[in-house]
């Protein structure tokens, strides 16, 4: 099939690869072969290879009074969280359309996991019912569309780690179910199936955990039990995928009291926030690599791209609005990422990806 008449493929590919995505929309209309071109796997490794592909961060963050005064986060009563997309090497921030069915906000505590040109979010408190939900909306950025996807089976989960194995499947473990009992459980969501299925069981409950999935492991880290409210526990464990099986339990991993919410993984590397330190897990310690700039030193989000950079979302002092804060992990320098004041309202969750 002739992508363009008269002018070879290879040509009409290497015009492709090098088009932004927001016009992959466009690019999908125009006719079935160019919409077939953007499904296939090749067409993002040659962007990947010639370096055309570009990195995002797609994030549920709080949508910002208008009338408010410049620097201040004045918000609204209650929080409308929207869903914005920050182009670190750019500078450039958007904010997606509203998904169906969600006129009052997307859900309170949500959370975000990338497969493809997919994102998945997941869960969350209702913002006006403040009831759990279980449901999932997926957005394609090939054709700027929300859909749904298969409900979260089982109870009603709050607070649960996500992370996502980047070839087709969305990992959920521990979280908290509607008596506010941590949870064990966890599975898995293969996207392209639109389908659930159970792991076994995790040894602990872990309620407000951490999941980054590296190596071919998906690592659950932190959290706490059911009968220890709020107090973070150290220690971690890890699915193989190959084996189907959960590995023995790592009780040192984390300082005890530590929240695991900022860890990131980067590469073979894990870094995170910890004070006023940004730290690399070195074996079985952590060293300070590091200092968070004032500016962000109340940690809000926290994502590695490029294996070698960190973004940190957060404020100086509570109320303020948010800035957004780039880490060279090889320079040991931050760099400022400058946004429009409408986007910096507080940032709940998001996930990183490269399209």
């Amino acid at each position: 099939m002739d992508l363009i008449p008269d002018l070879p493929n290879d040509i009409v590919r290497d015009c492709l690869i090098r088009l932004p995505y927001k016009q992959f929309p466009a690019i999908s209309s125009v006719c079935k072969g160019w919409r077939l071109e953007l499904q296939l796997p090749e067409f993002f490794r040659r962007r990947k290879a010639t370096s055309h592909s570009q990195n995002l961060f797609v994030m549920s963050q709080a949508r910002v009074d208008p009338n408010r005064k410049p620097g201040a986060a004045k918000r609204y009563t209650t929080p409308v969280y929207r869903v914005t997309v920050l182009e670190p090497e750019t500078g450039e921030w958007c904010e997606l359309p509203p998904a169906p069915g969600l006129s009052n906000g997307f859900p309170l505590f949500c959370q975000f996991a990338a497969v493809g040109l997919d994102v998945v979010v997941m869960g969350g408190l209702d913002p006006e019912t403040w009831e759990t939900s279980n449901s999932v909306f997926i957005f394609n950025f090939a054709s700027a569309k929300w859909r749904r996807g298969a409900d979260m089976p089982g109870v009603r989960r709050l607070l649960f780690g996500c992370a996502s194995d980047l070839d087709g499947t969305v990992y959920v473990a521990g979280g908290h179910d509607g008596d506010k009992n941590a949870l064990r459980s966890a599975m898995k969501y293969d996207v392209a199936e639109d389908r659930w299925s159970f792991l076994p069981d995790m040894a602990r409950e872990r309620d407000e955990c951490k999941a980054i999935f590296q190596r071919g492991k998906l690592q659950v880290i932190g959290g706490y039990r059911t009968d220890r409210q709020g107090q973070f526990e150290g220690d971690a464990e890890a699915f193989d995928v190959s084996t189907w099986q959960w590995d023995a339990v790592h009780d040192t991993f984390l300082k005890a009291g530590t929240c695991p919410r900022s860890c990131v993984g980067s590469g073979e590397e894990l870094y995170m926030c910890c004070g006023d330190d940004v730290v690399s897990q070195k074996g079985s310690t952590w060293q300070s690599v590091g200092k968070v700039p004032a500016e962000v030193c109340n940690v809000a989000y926290v994502e590695s791209w490029k294996e070698d950079k960190v973004v940190v979302i957060g404020c100086a002092r509570f109320g303020e609005g948010h800035k957004t804060f780039v880490f060279d992990l090889k320079s040991l320098r931050w760099t400022e990422v400058k946004e429009d004041d409408e986007f910096s309202g507080h940032v709940q969750a998001g996930c990183h990806m490269e399209i």
